[in-house]
């Protein structure tokens, strides 16, 4: 082997800019494990490239002792002295290994070194070249399918295109071109460092900003995006000029400029929200198409209540819950959607209870936590049932059954003389088309 090692050693390291040091060290690491996988790893060795004869020297040490019990890391006297005669008992004493194929295993060794070393320094380069292009669009043609996601060919290295950053029911064939958004770049691991994603939210995002240029320009900002990839999108814009119109700047003229991202995402429906600081005027925005009527805030547990006509319940909710659901997202808040039927109805039952709760000492949420809705399970209820309601006592109960009788009762009289009233208002209808 004499000075090829070194020789070899020199030449990699400037060839491939490996530091020298690290490369001998990372060679005399592989033989080490090499020498143990052979020969066990109870054997006390060090492994070292000698730099003069440029070979690798492997030394065994074994401790002197008066009786041998572990072969593999003791020694008797007699035979230490053999090795060196000034040795005494409890001495560490050690020789050169005679191994047998240490030139092909170190060969081996380094070359499986060498092009690890290699691979370690190339994953470097593109970390370096990658890491602070996060967010930036790329465009590369589909190579292979992976366990993991897509292989994305971006030229100078490969990409991932993981399952959960693909856009549901979008299908791709070896040779298709893709572009995507740059999500993150690891430093090491195996396969494609480069991830990126088709259906994040700050794709949509980057798209808008390329086909925008109010948006590139810092005129229009966009203050939100909430996405159901593939199906429909919400974005919130919002415009620092006057008379610039943040809507219709992103649509672009019949559509042109949000058409190019619609084609995009295959067709993903997106609605652009007029951005408001006030939560009541955006959340009317975020539910468009649906037409609103009265929103109640509640700012303890950001919530909203929202009330829309009857025929709005329909598109306020969207197919699947995905208007509301997507609207919630942008805001940050809970939406709950009532019909102003629905809602007339809540809020007559909240005000009965109110009474009811009044007249037993109590109050209205300790009889909804009871599981009782309206006057009326209060009143079909038996005693027994209502002394469930935490906060009430035996004295209470009748005052509250006694209550929710006459309530109800004068309920379903109001109920009744409001019908007389409805047929009266239809006759009188009828009368004037007449």
């Amino acid at each position: 082997m004499g000075m090829e090692l070194k020789k070899a050693i020199d030449q990699i390291s400037k060839d491939k800019g490996i530091d020298r040091g690290l490369l001998v060290d990372t060679l005399e690491e592989a033989i080490r494990t090499s020498v143990v996988k052979k020969y066990g790893d109870d054997l006390d060795i060090e492994v070292s490239f000698n730099e003069e004869i440029g070979e690798i020297e492997v030394y065994q040490f074994k401790v002197v002792v008066d009786e041998v019990t572990t072969p593999s890391r003791e020694i008797t006297l007699e035979e230490a002295k053999q090795h060196d005669s000034k040795v005494q008992v409890g001495d560490e004493v050690g020789f050169r290994m005679e191994i047998e194929d240490l030139g092909r295993i170190a060969a081996q060794s380094a070359k499986q070194v060498i092009i690890q070393r290699m691979r370690d320094a190339e994953h470097e380069i593109i970390y370096e070249e990658y890491k602070d292009r996060i967010g930036e669009i790329v465009s590369g043609i589909i190579q292979r399918r992976d366990r993991n996601g897509w292989v994305i060919n971006l030229g100078r290295t490969e990409a991932l295109l993981p399952k959960n950053e693909q856009i549901p029911r979008e299908r791709f064939r070896q040779g298709d071109r893709v572009q995507a958004q740059i999500l993150d770049v690891k430093s090491e691991g195996r396969g494609p460092q480069v991830v990126v994603t088709r259906s994040h939210p700050d794709y949509m995002k980057a798209l808008f900003k390329r086909e925008v240029p109010e948006i590139d320009d810092g005129i229009v900002t966009i203050m939100g995006v909430a996405r159901d990839p593939g199906l429909r999108a919400k974005v919130a814009v919002i415009s620092h000029e006057t008379d610039v119109d943040p809507v219709g700047a992103c649509v672009g003229v019949k559509g042109s400029r949000i058409q190019n991202i619609v084609q995009e995402f295959k067709g993903e429906r997106i609605d652009i929200v007029l951005w408001n600081p006030d939560i009541t005027t955006y959340a009317a925005n975020a539910l468009s198409p649906a037409r609103i009527s009265r929103i109640t805030v509640d700012e303890e547990d950001k919530t909203l209540e929202v009330v829309v006509p009857d025929d709005q319940l329909t598109p306020a909710i969207g197919r699947k819950g995905q208007n509301v659901k997507l609207a919630s997202k942008i805001l940050g808040w809970r939406i709950d959607i009532f019909t102003e039927t629905k809602y007339g109805e809540l809020y007559k039952n909240r005000q009965g209870l109110e009474q009811l709760a009044r007249a037993a000492q109590i109050s209205v949420d300790q009889i909804l936590e009871a599981g009782f809705e309206d006057v009326e399970a209060v009143a079909m209820s038996s005693e027994e049932g209502l002394l469930d309601i935490e906060g009430i006592g035996e004295e209470n109960v009748e005052d509250l059954k006694a209550a929710a009788n006459l309530l109800r009762d004068s309920q379903n009289e109001g109920n009744e003389s409001e019908t007389q009233d409805e047929n009266h208002a239809q006759a009188s209808d009828t009368i004037q088309d007449a």
